[in-house]
């Protein structure tokens, strides 16, 4: 499996049960890489994101891969939006830049759970990432 260590990402996240702000990360960027059987995962060490995943996320075939790759490509862009902005979003929140690029064919499974990883943020932390509506 492509292992994608999205734990560093949300190192930031694991404290943030009694408190709406996780403390700042000394990391700044996210990069997907493949391992060495060619293919991408995403790992998310809070442990709210399996809940979440399980209990709260709509179905992985409920969306095309294609819909979750453009969705994903507009969450991303968003994020790293407010990331450059740490004065008028939380830097804490935002601490790190994402590194994806829509032109990668990351497979279906890796496409569901980034998407899912927005929808958990957007959850979690009550913030809005795109301006749609109806959220998760």
């Amino acid at each position: 499996m492509r292992i994608l260590f999205l734990c560093l990402f949300t190192l930031g996240f694991l404290n943030s049960c009694a408190n709406k702000n996780p403390p700042s990360s000394e990391i700044n960027e996210m990069v997907f890489e493949e391992n060495e059987e060619g293919e991408y995962d995403i790992i998310v060490l809070d442990s709210q994101y399996d809940y979440f995943l399980h209990a709260i996320a709509k179905p992985k075939n409920f969306h095309s891969e294609s819909y979750y790759k453009a969705r994903n490509s507009i969450f991303v862009t968003q994020w790293n939006a407010r990331h450059s902005q740490p004065l008028h979003y939380d830097p804490n929140l935002y601490s790190i830049n994402i590194d994806y690029n829509p032109q990668i064919n990351y497979g279906y499974e890796f496409e569901y759970k980034l998407f899912n990883f927005f929808m958990f943020i957007e959850w979690k932390y009550d913030v809005n990432l795109d301006g749609r509506m109806n959220r998760y």
